[in-house]
């Protein structure tokens, strides 16, 4: 076994700490790669404290890892020792269900390996993420990035910019739409990003005024603050799709209202407490609710090389391992611009 060491945290109420654990051996078809860079998602705090349910401890969190390739097994063909590699939300599937078959790992029928809080394929060993100094995974689902553009910043992309990069593929959202992205943070800011870059009209939609400024030099072309009436009023019936990023409580049927007919709310955020949506928010106008998880290996890597094409990358404010509790709660009070990576040097 390799031995490891990481930030973990023991239970659902204990802070991140120093922790050992033991990572497999390199099999035939496995990379190692030691971890330079980890982000930091708002689904790692939702897990650490268990406020989705079904946490399993200890629980070594971190599923935006980047690093260099240190070991190869035998029957690697992707990767070689010193190549850049990444890994993001999953780590292995059962390569045979029609959603894998189709590139859609993420909707494994028989549940998707994640990289963190699930359990191997066998569905007994416990998988542990990126907050942590090597890791190993099967070449399949192991990323090539780039060297033109910051590895620490890149990392983000392996969440926040799949998360974003998607579901504006799969609606076909690009020039001639009109798209609103609800929430500035980790994962909006990637979505005003990539929809400036398809072509889209985007505008921002947000409870802090003090957010236009900043959204404007990402891109976008207007922003409405939501706390605003005679603002919104101005948008009603205005929109094409709405990315929603939230993770907090928030009125759906309120930004449904936002929609042209025939429009589309996809929800990419994930409230940790289930939304009430009334039947007319949908009926009158023929409107959609929709939601969108990550994406696939083959469509991961699509939008690592269109990021390395258009220099895109997250904004993001670089910290030690040390400072991740102080980066938690000021993630909770919105205070990053626009996502925390970790450097694991500091480890």
């Amino acid at each position: 076994m390799i031995q490891a060491k990481g930030y973990a945290a023991q239970t659902a109420v204990s802070e991140l700490a120093p922790w050992a654990f033991e990572r497999r051996e390199v099999g035939n078809h496995d990379v190692q790669f030691d971890i330079l860079y980890c982000g930091i998602c708002h689904s790692d705090i939702h897990q650490v404290r268990d406020e989705w349910g079904g946490s399993i401890f200890p629980m070594v969190p971190g599923h935006e890892l980047v690093g260099k390739v240190v070991k190869v097994g035998a029957h690697v063909t992707k990767f070689k020792v010193g190549d850049l590699a990444g890994v993001g939300c999953m780590v292995d599937s059962c390569r045979d269900c029609e959603c894998c078959k189709d590139g859609l790992e993420q909707f494994c029928a028989s549940g998707a390996s994640m990289t963190y809080n699930g359990y191997e394929q066998d569905k007994k060993t416990p998988t542990y993420g990126g907050y942590s100094n090597t890791f190993v995974a099967n070449e399949k689902y192991v990323l090539h990035v780039s060297e033109k553009l910051s590895l620490a910043a890149v990392a983000p992309l392996l969440c926040a910019g799949i998360t974003t990069y998607s579901p504006l593929r799969h609606w076909k959202v690009g020039k001639g739409h009109k798209l609103a992205v609800l929430g500035l943070g980790g994962l909006g800011h990637m979505a005003v990003k990539f929809g400036v870059a398809f072509g889209a009209e985007v505008t921002v939609l947000s409870t802090s005024p003090a957010k236009e400024q900043d959204a404007k030099k990402l891109g976008a072309q207007k922003f409405v603050v939501t706390s605003d009436k005679a603002q919104l009023q101005s948008v009603q019936g205005y929109f094409d799709f709405i990315l929603d990023t939230v993770s907090a409580e928030h009125d759906l049927s309120l930004y449904l209202s936002l929609l042209k007919h025939s429009g589309t709310h996809i929800c990419v955020g994930a409230p940790s407490t289930p939304a009430q949506v009334h039947a007319f928010s949908l009926i009158m106008g023929r409107k959609s609710l929709a939601g969108s998880l990550i994406g696939g290996i083959t469509e991961t890597q699509e939008m690592l090389d269109y990021c390395a094409e258009h220099n895109i990358v997250s904004d993001i404010e670089l910290i030690d391992i040390q400072n991740v509790a102080t980066a938690y709660e000021r993630m909770l009070k919105g205070d990053v611009r626009y996502r925390f990576v970790i450097d694991m040097a500091s480890l």
